[in-house]
């Protein structure tokens, strides 16, 4: 089973996935081509279109079982904008499989009980959606 997490920053979907052999909990990552894809404009029906279209391949094309979706603040200081908003929903109504929404909560709670060691491959700007991933292990 693969799993998807992912992060939206800005216009920006950023993407981990994972592969979970679920006979023995053990994942691994996997280090897919694409790490992030682009909303280029959110007020184009055009480009939300596209956004939908790559998000839908990329998770066909990686056999993507679940996402790990990164849950955004509503409100204060770490809102997220209105754009991530509009990412959020189209991945949301995504044709390939279900989404659960992790917190940073989660995320951190996870981090404080469990030895986290990030892959070499990862890159930086890619931990927060491979956190979110491993929540559905």
């Amino acid at each position: 089973m693969n799993i998807c997490g992912i992060e939206l920053k800005s216009n920006n979907a950023i993407l981990s996935v994972i592969q979970v052999n679920t006979e023995i909990q053990k994942s691994t990552f996997l280090n897919t081509k694409i790490k992030k894809i682009i909303l280029e404009d959110e007020e184009n029906k055009n480009s939300l279109l596209k956004f939908q279209d790559e998000i839908d391949n990329y998770l066909h094309e990686n056999n993507i079982s679940k996402i790990a979706l990164k849950k955004r603040a509503k409100k204060g200081n770490f809102a997220g904008g209105a754009v991530t908003f509009k990412s959020e929903t189209i991945i949301q109504l995504n044709t390939v499989c279900e989404v659960t929404f992790v917190t940073s909560q989660a995320i951190g709670k996870y981090t404080k009980n469990n030895e986290v060691l990030f892959p070499s491959e990862l890159n930086k700007y890619q931990e927060q959606a491979y956190l979110s991933s491993l929540l559905l292990v």
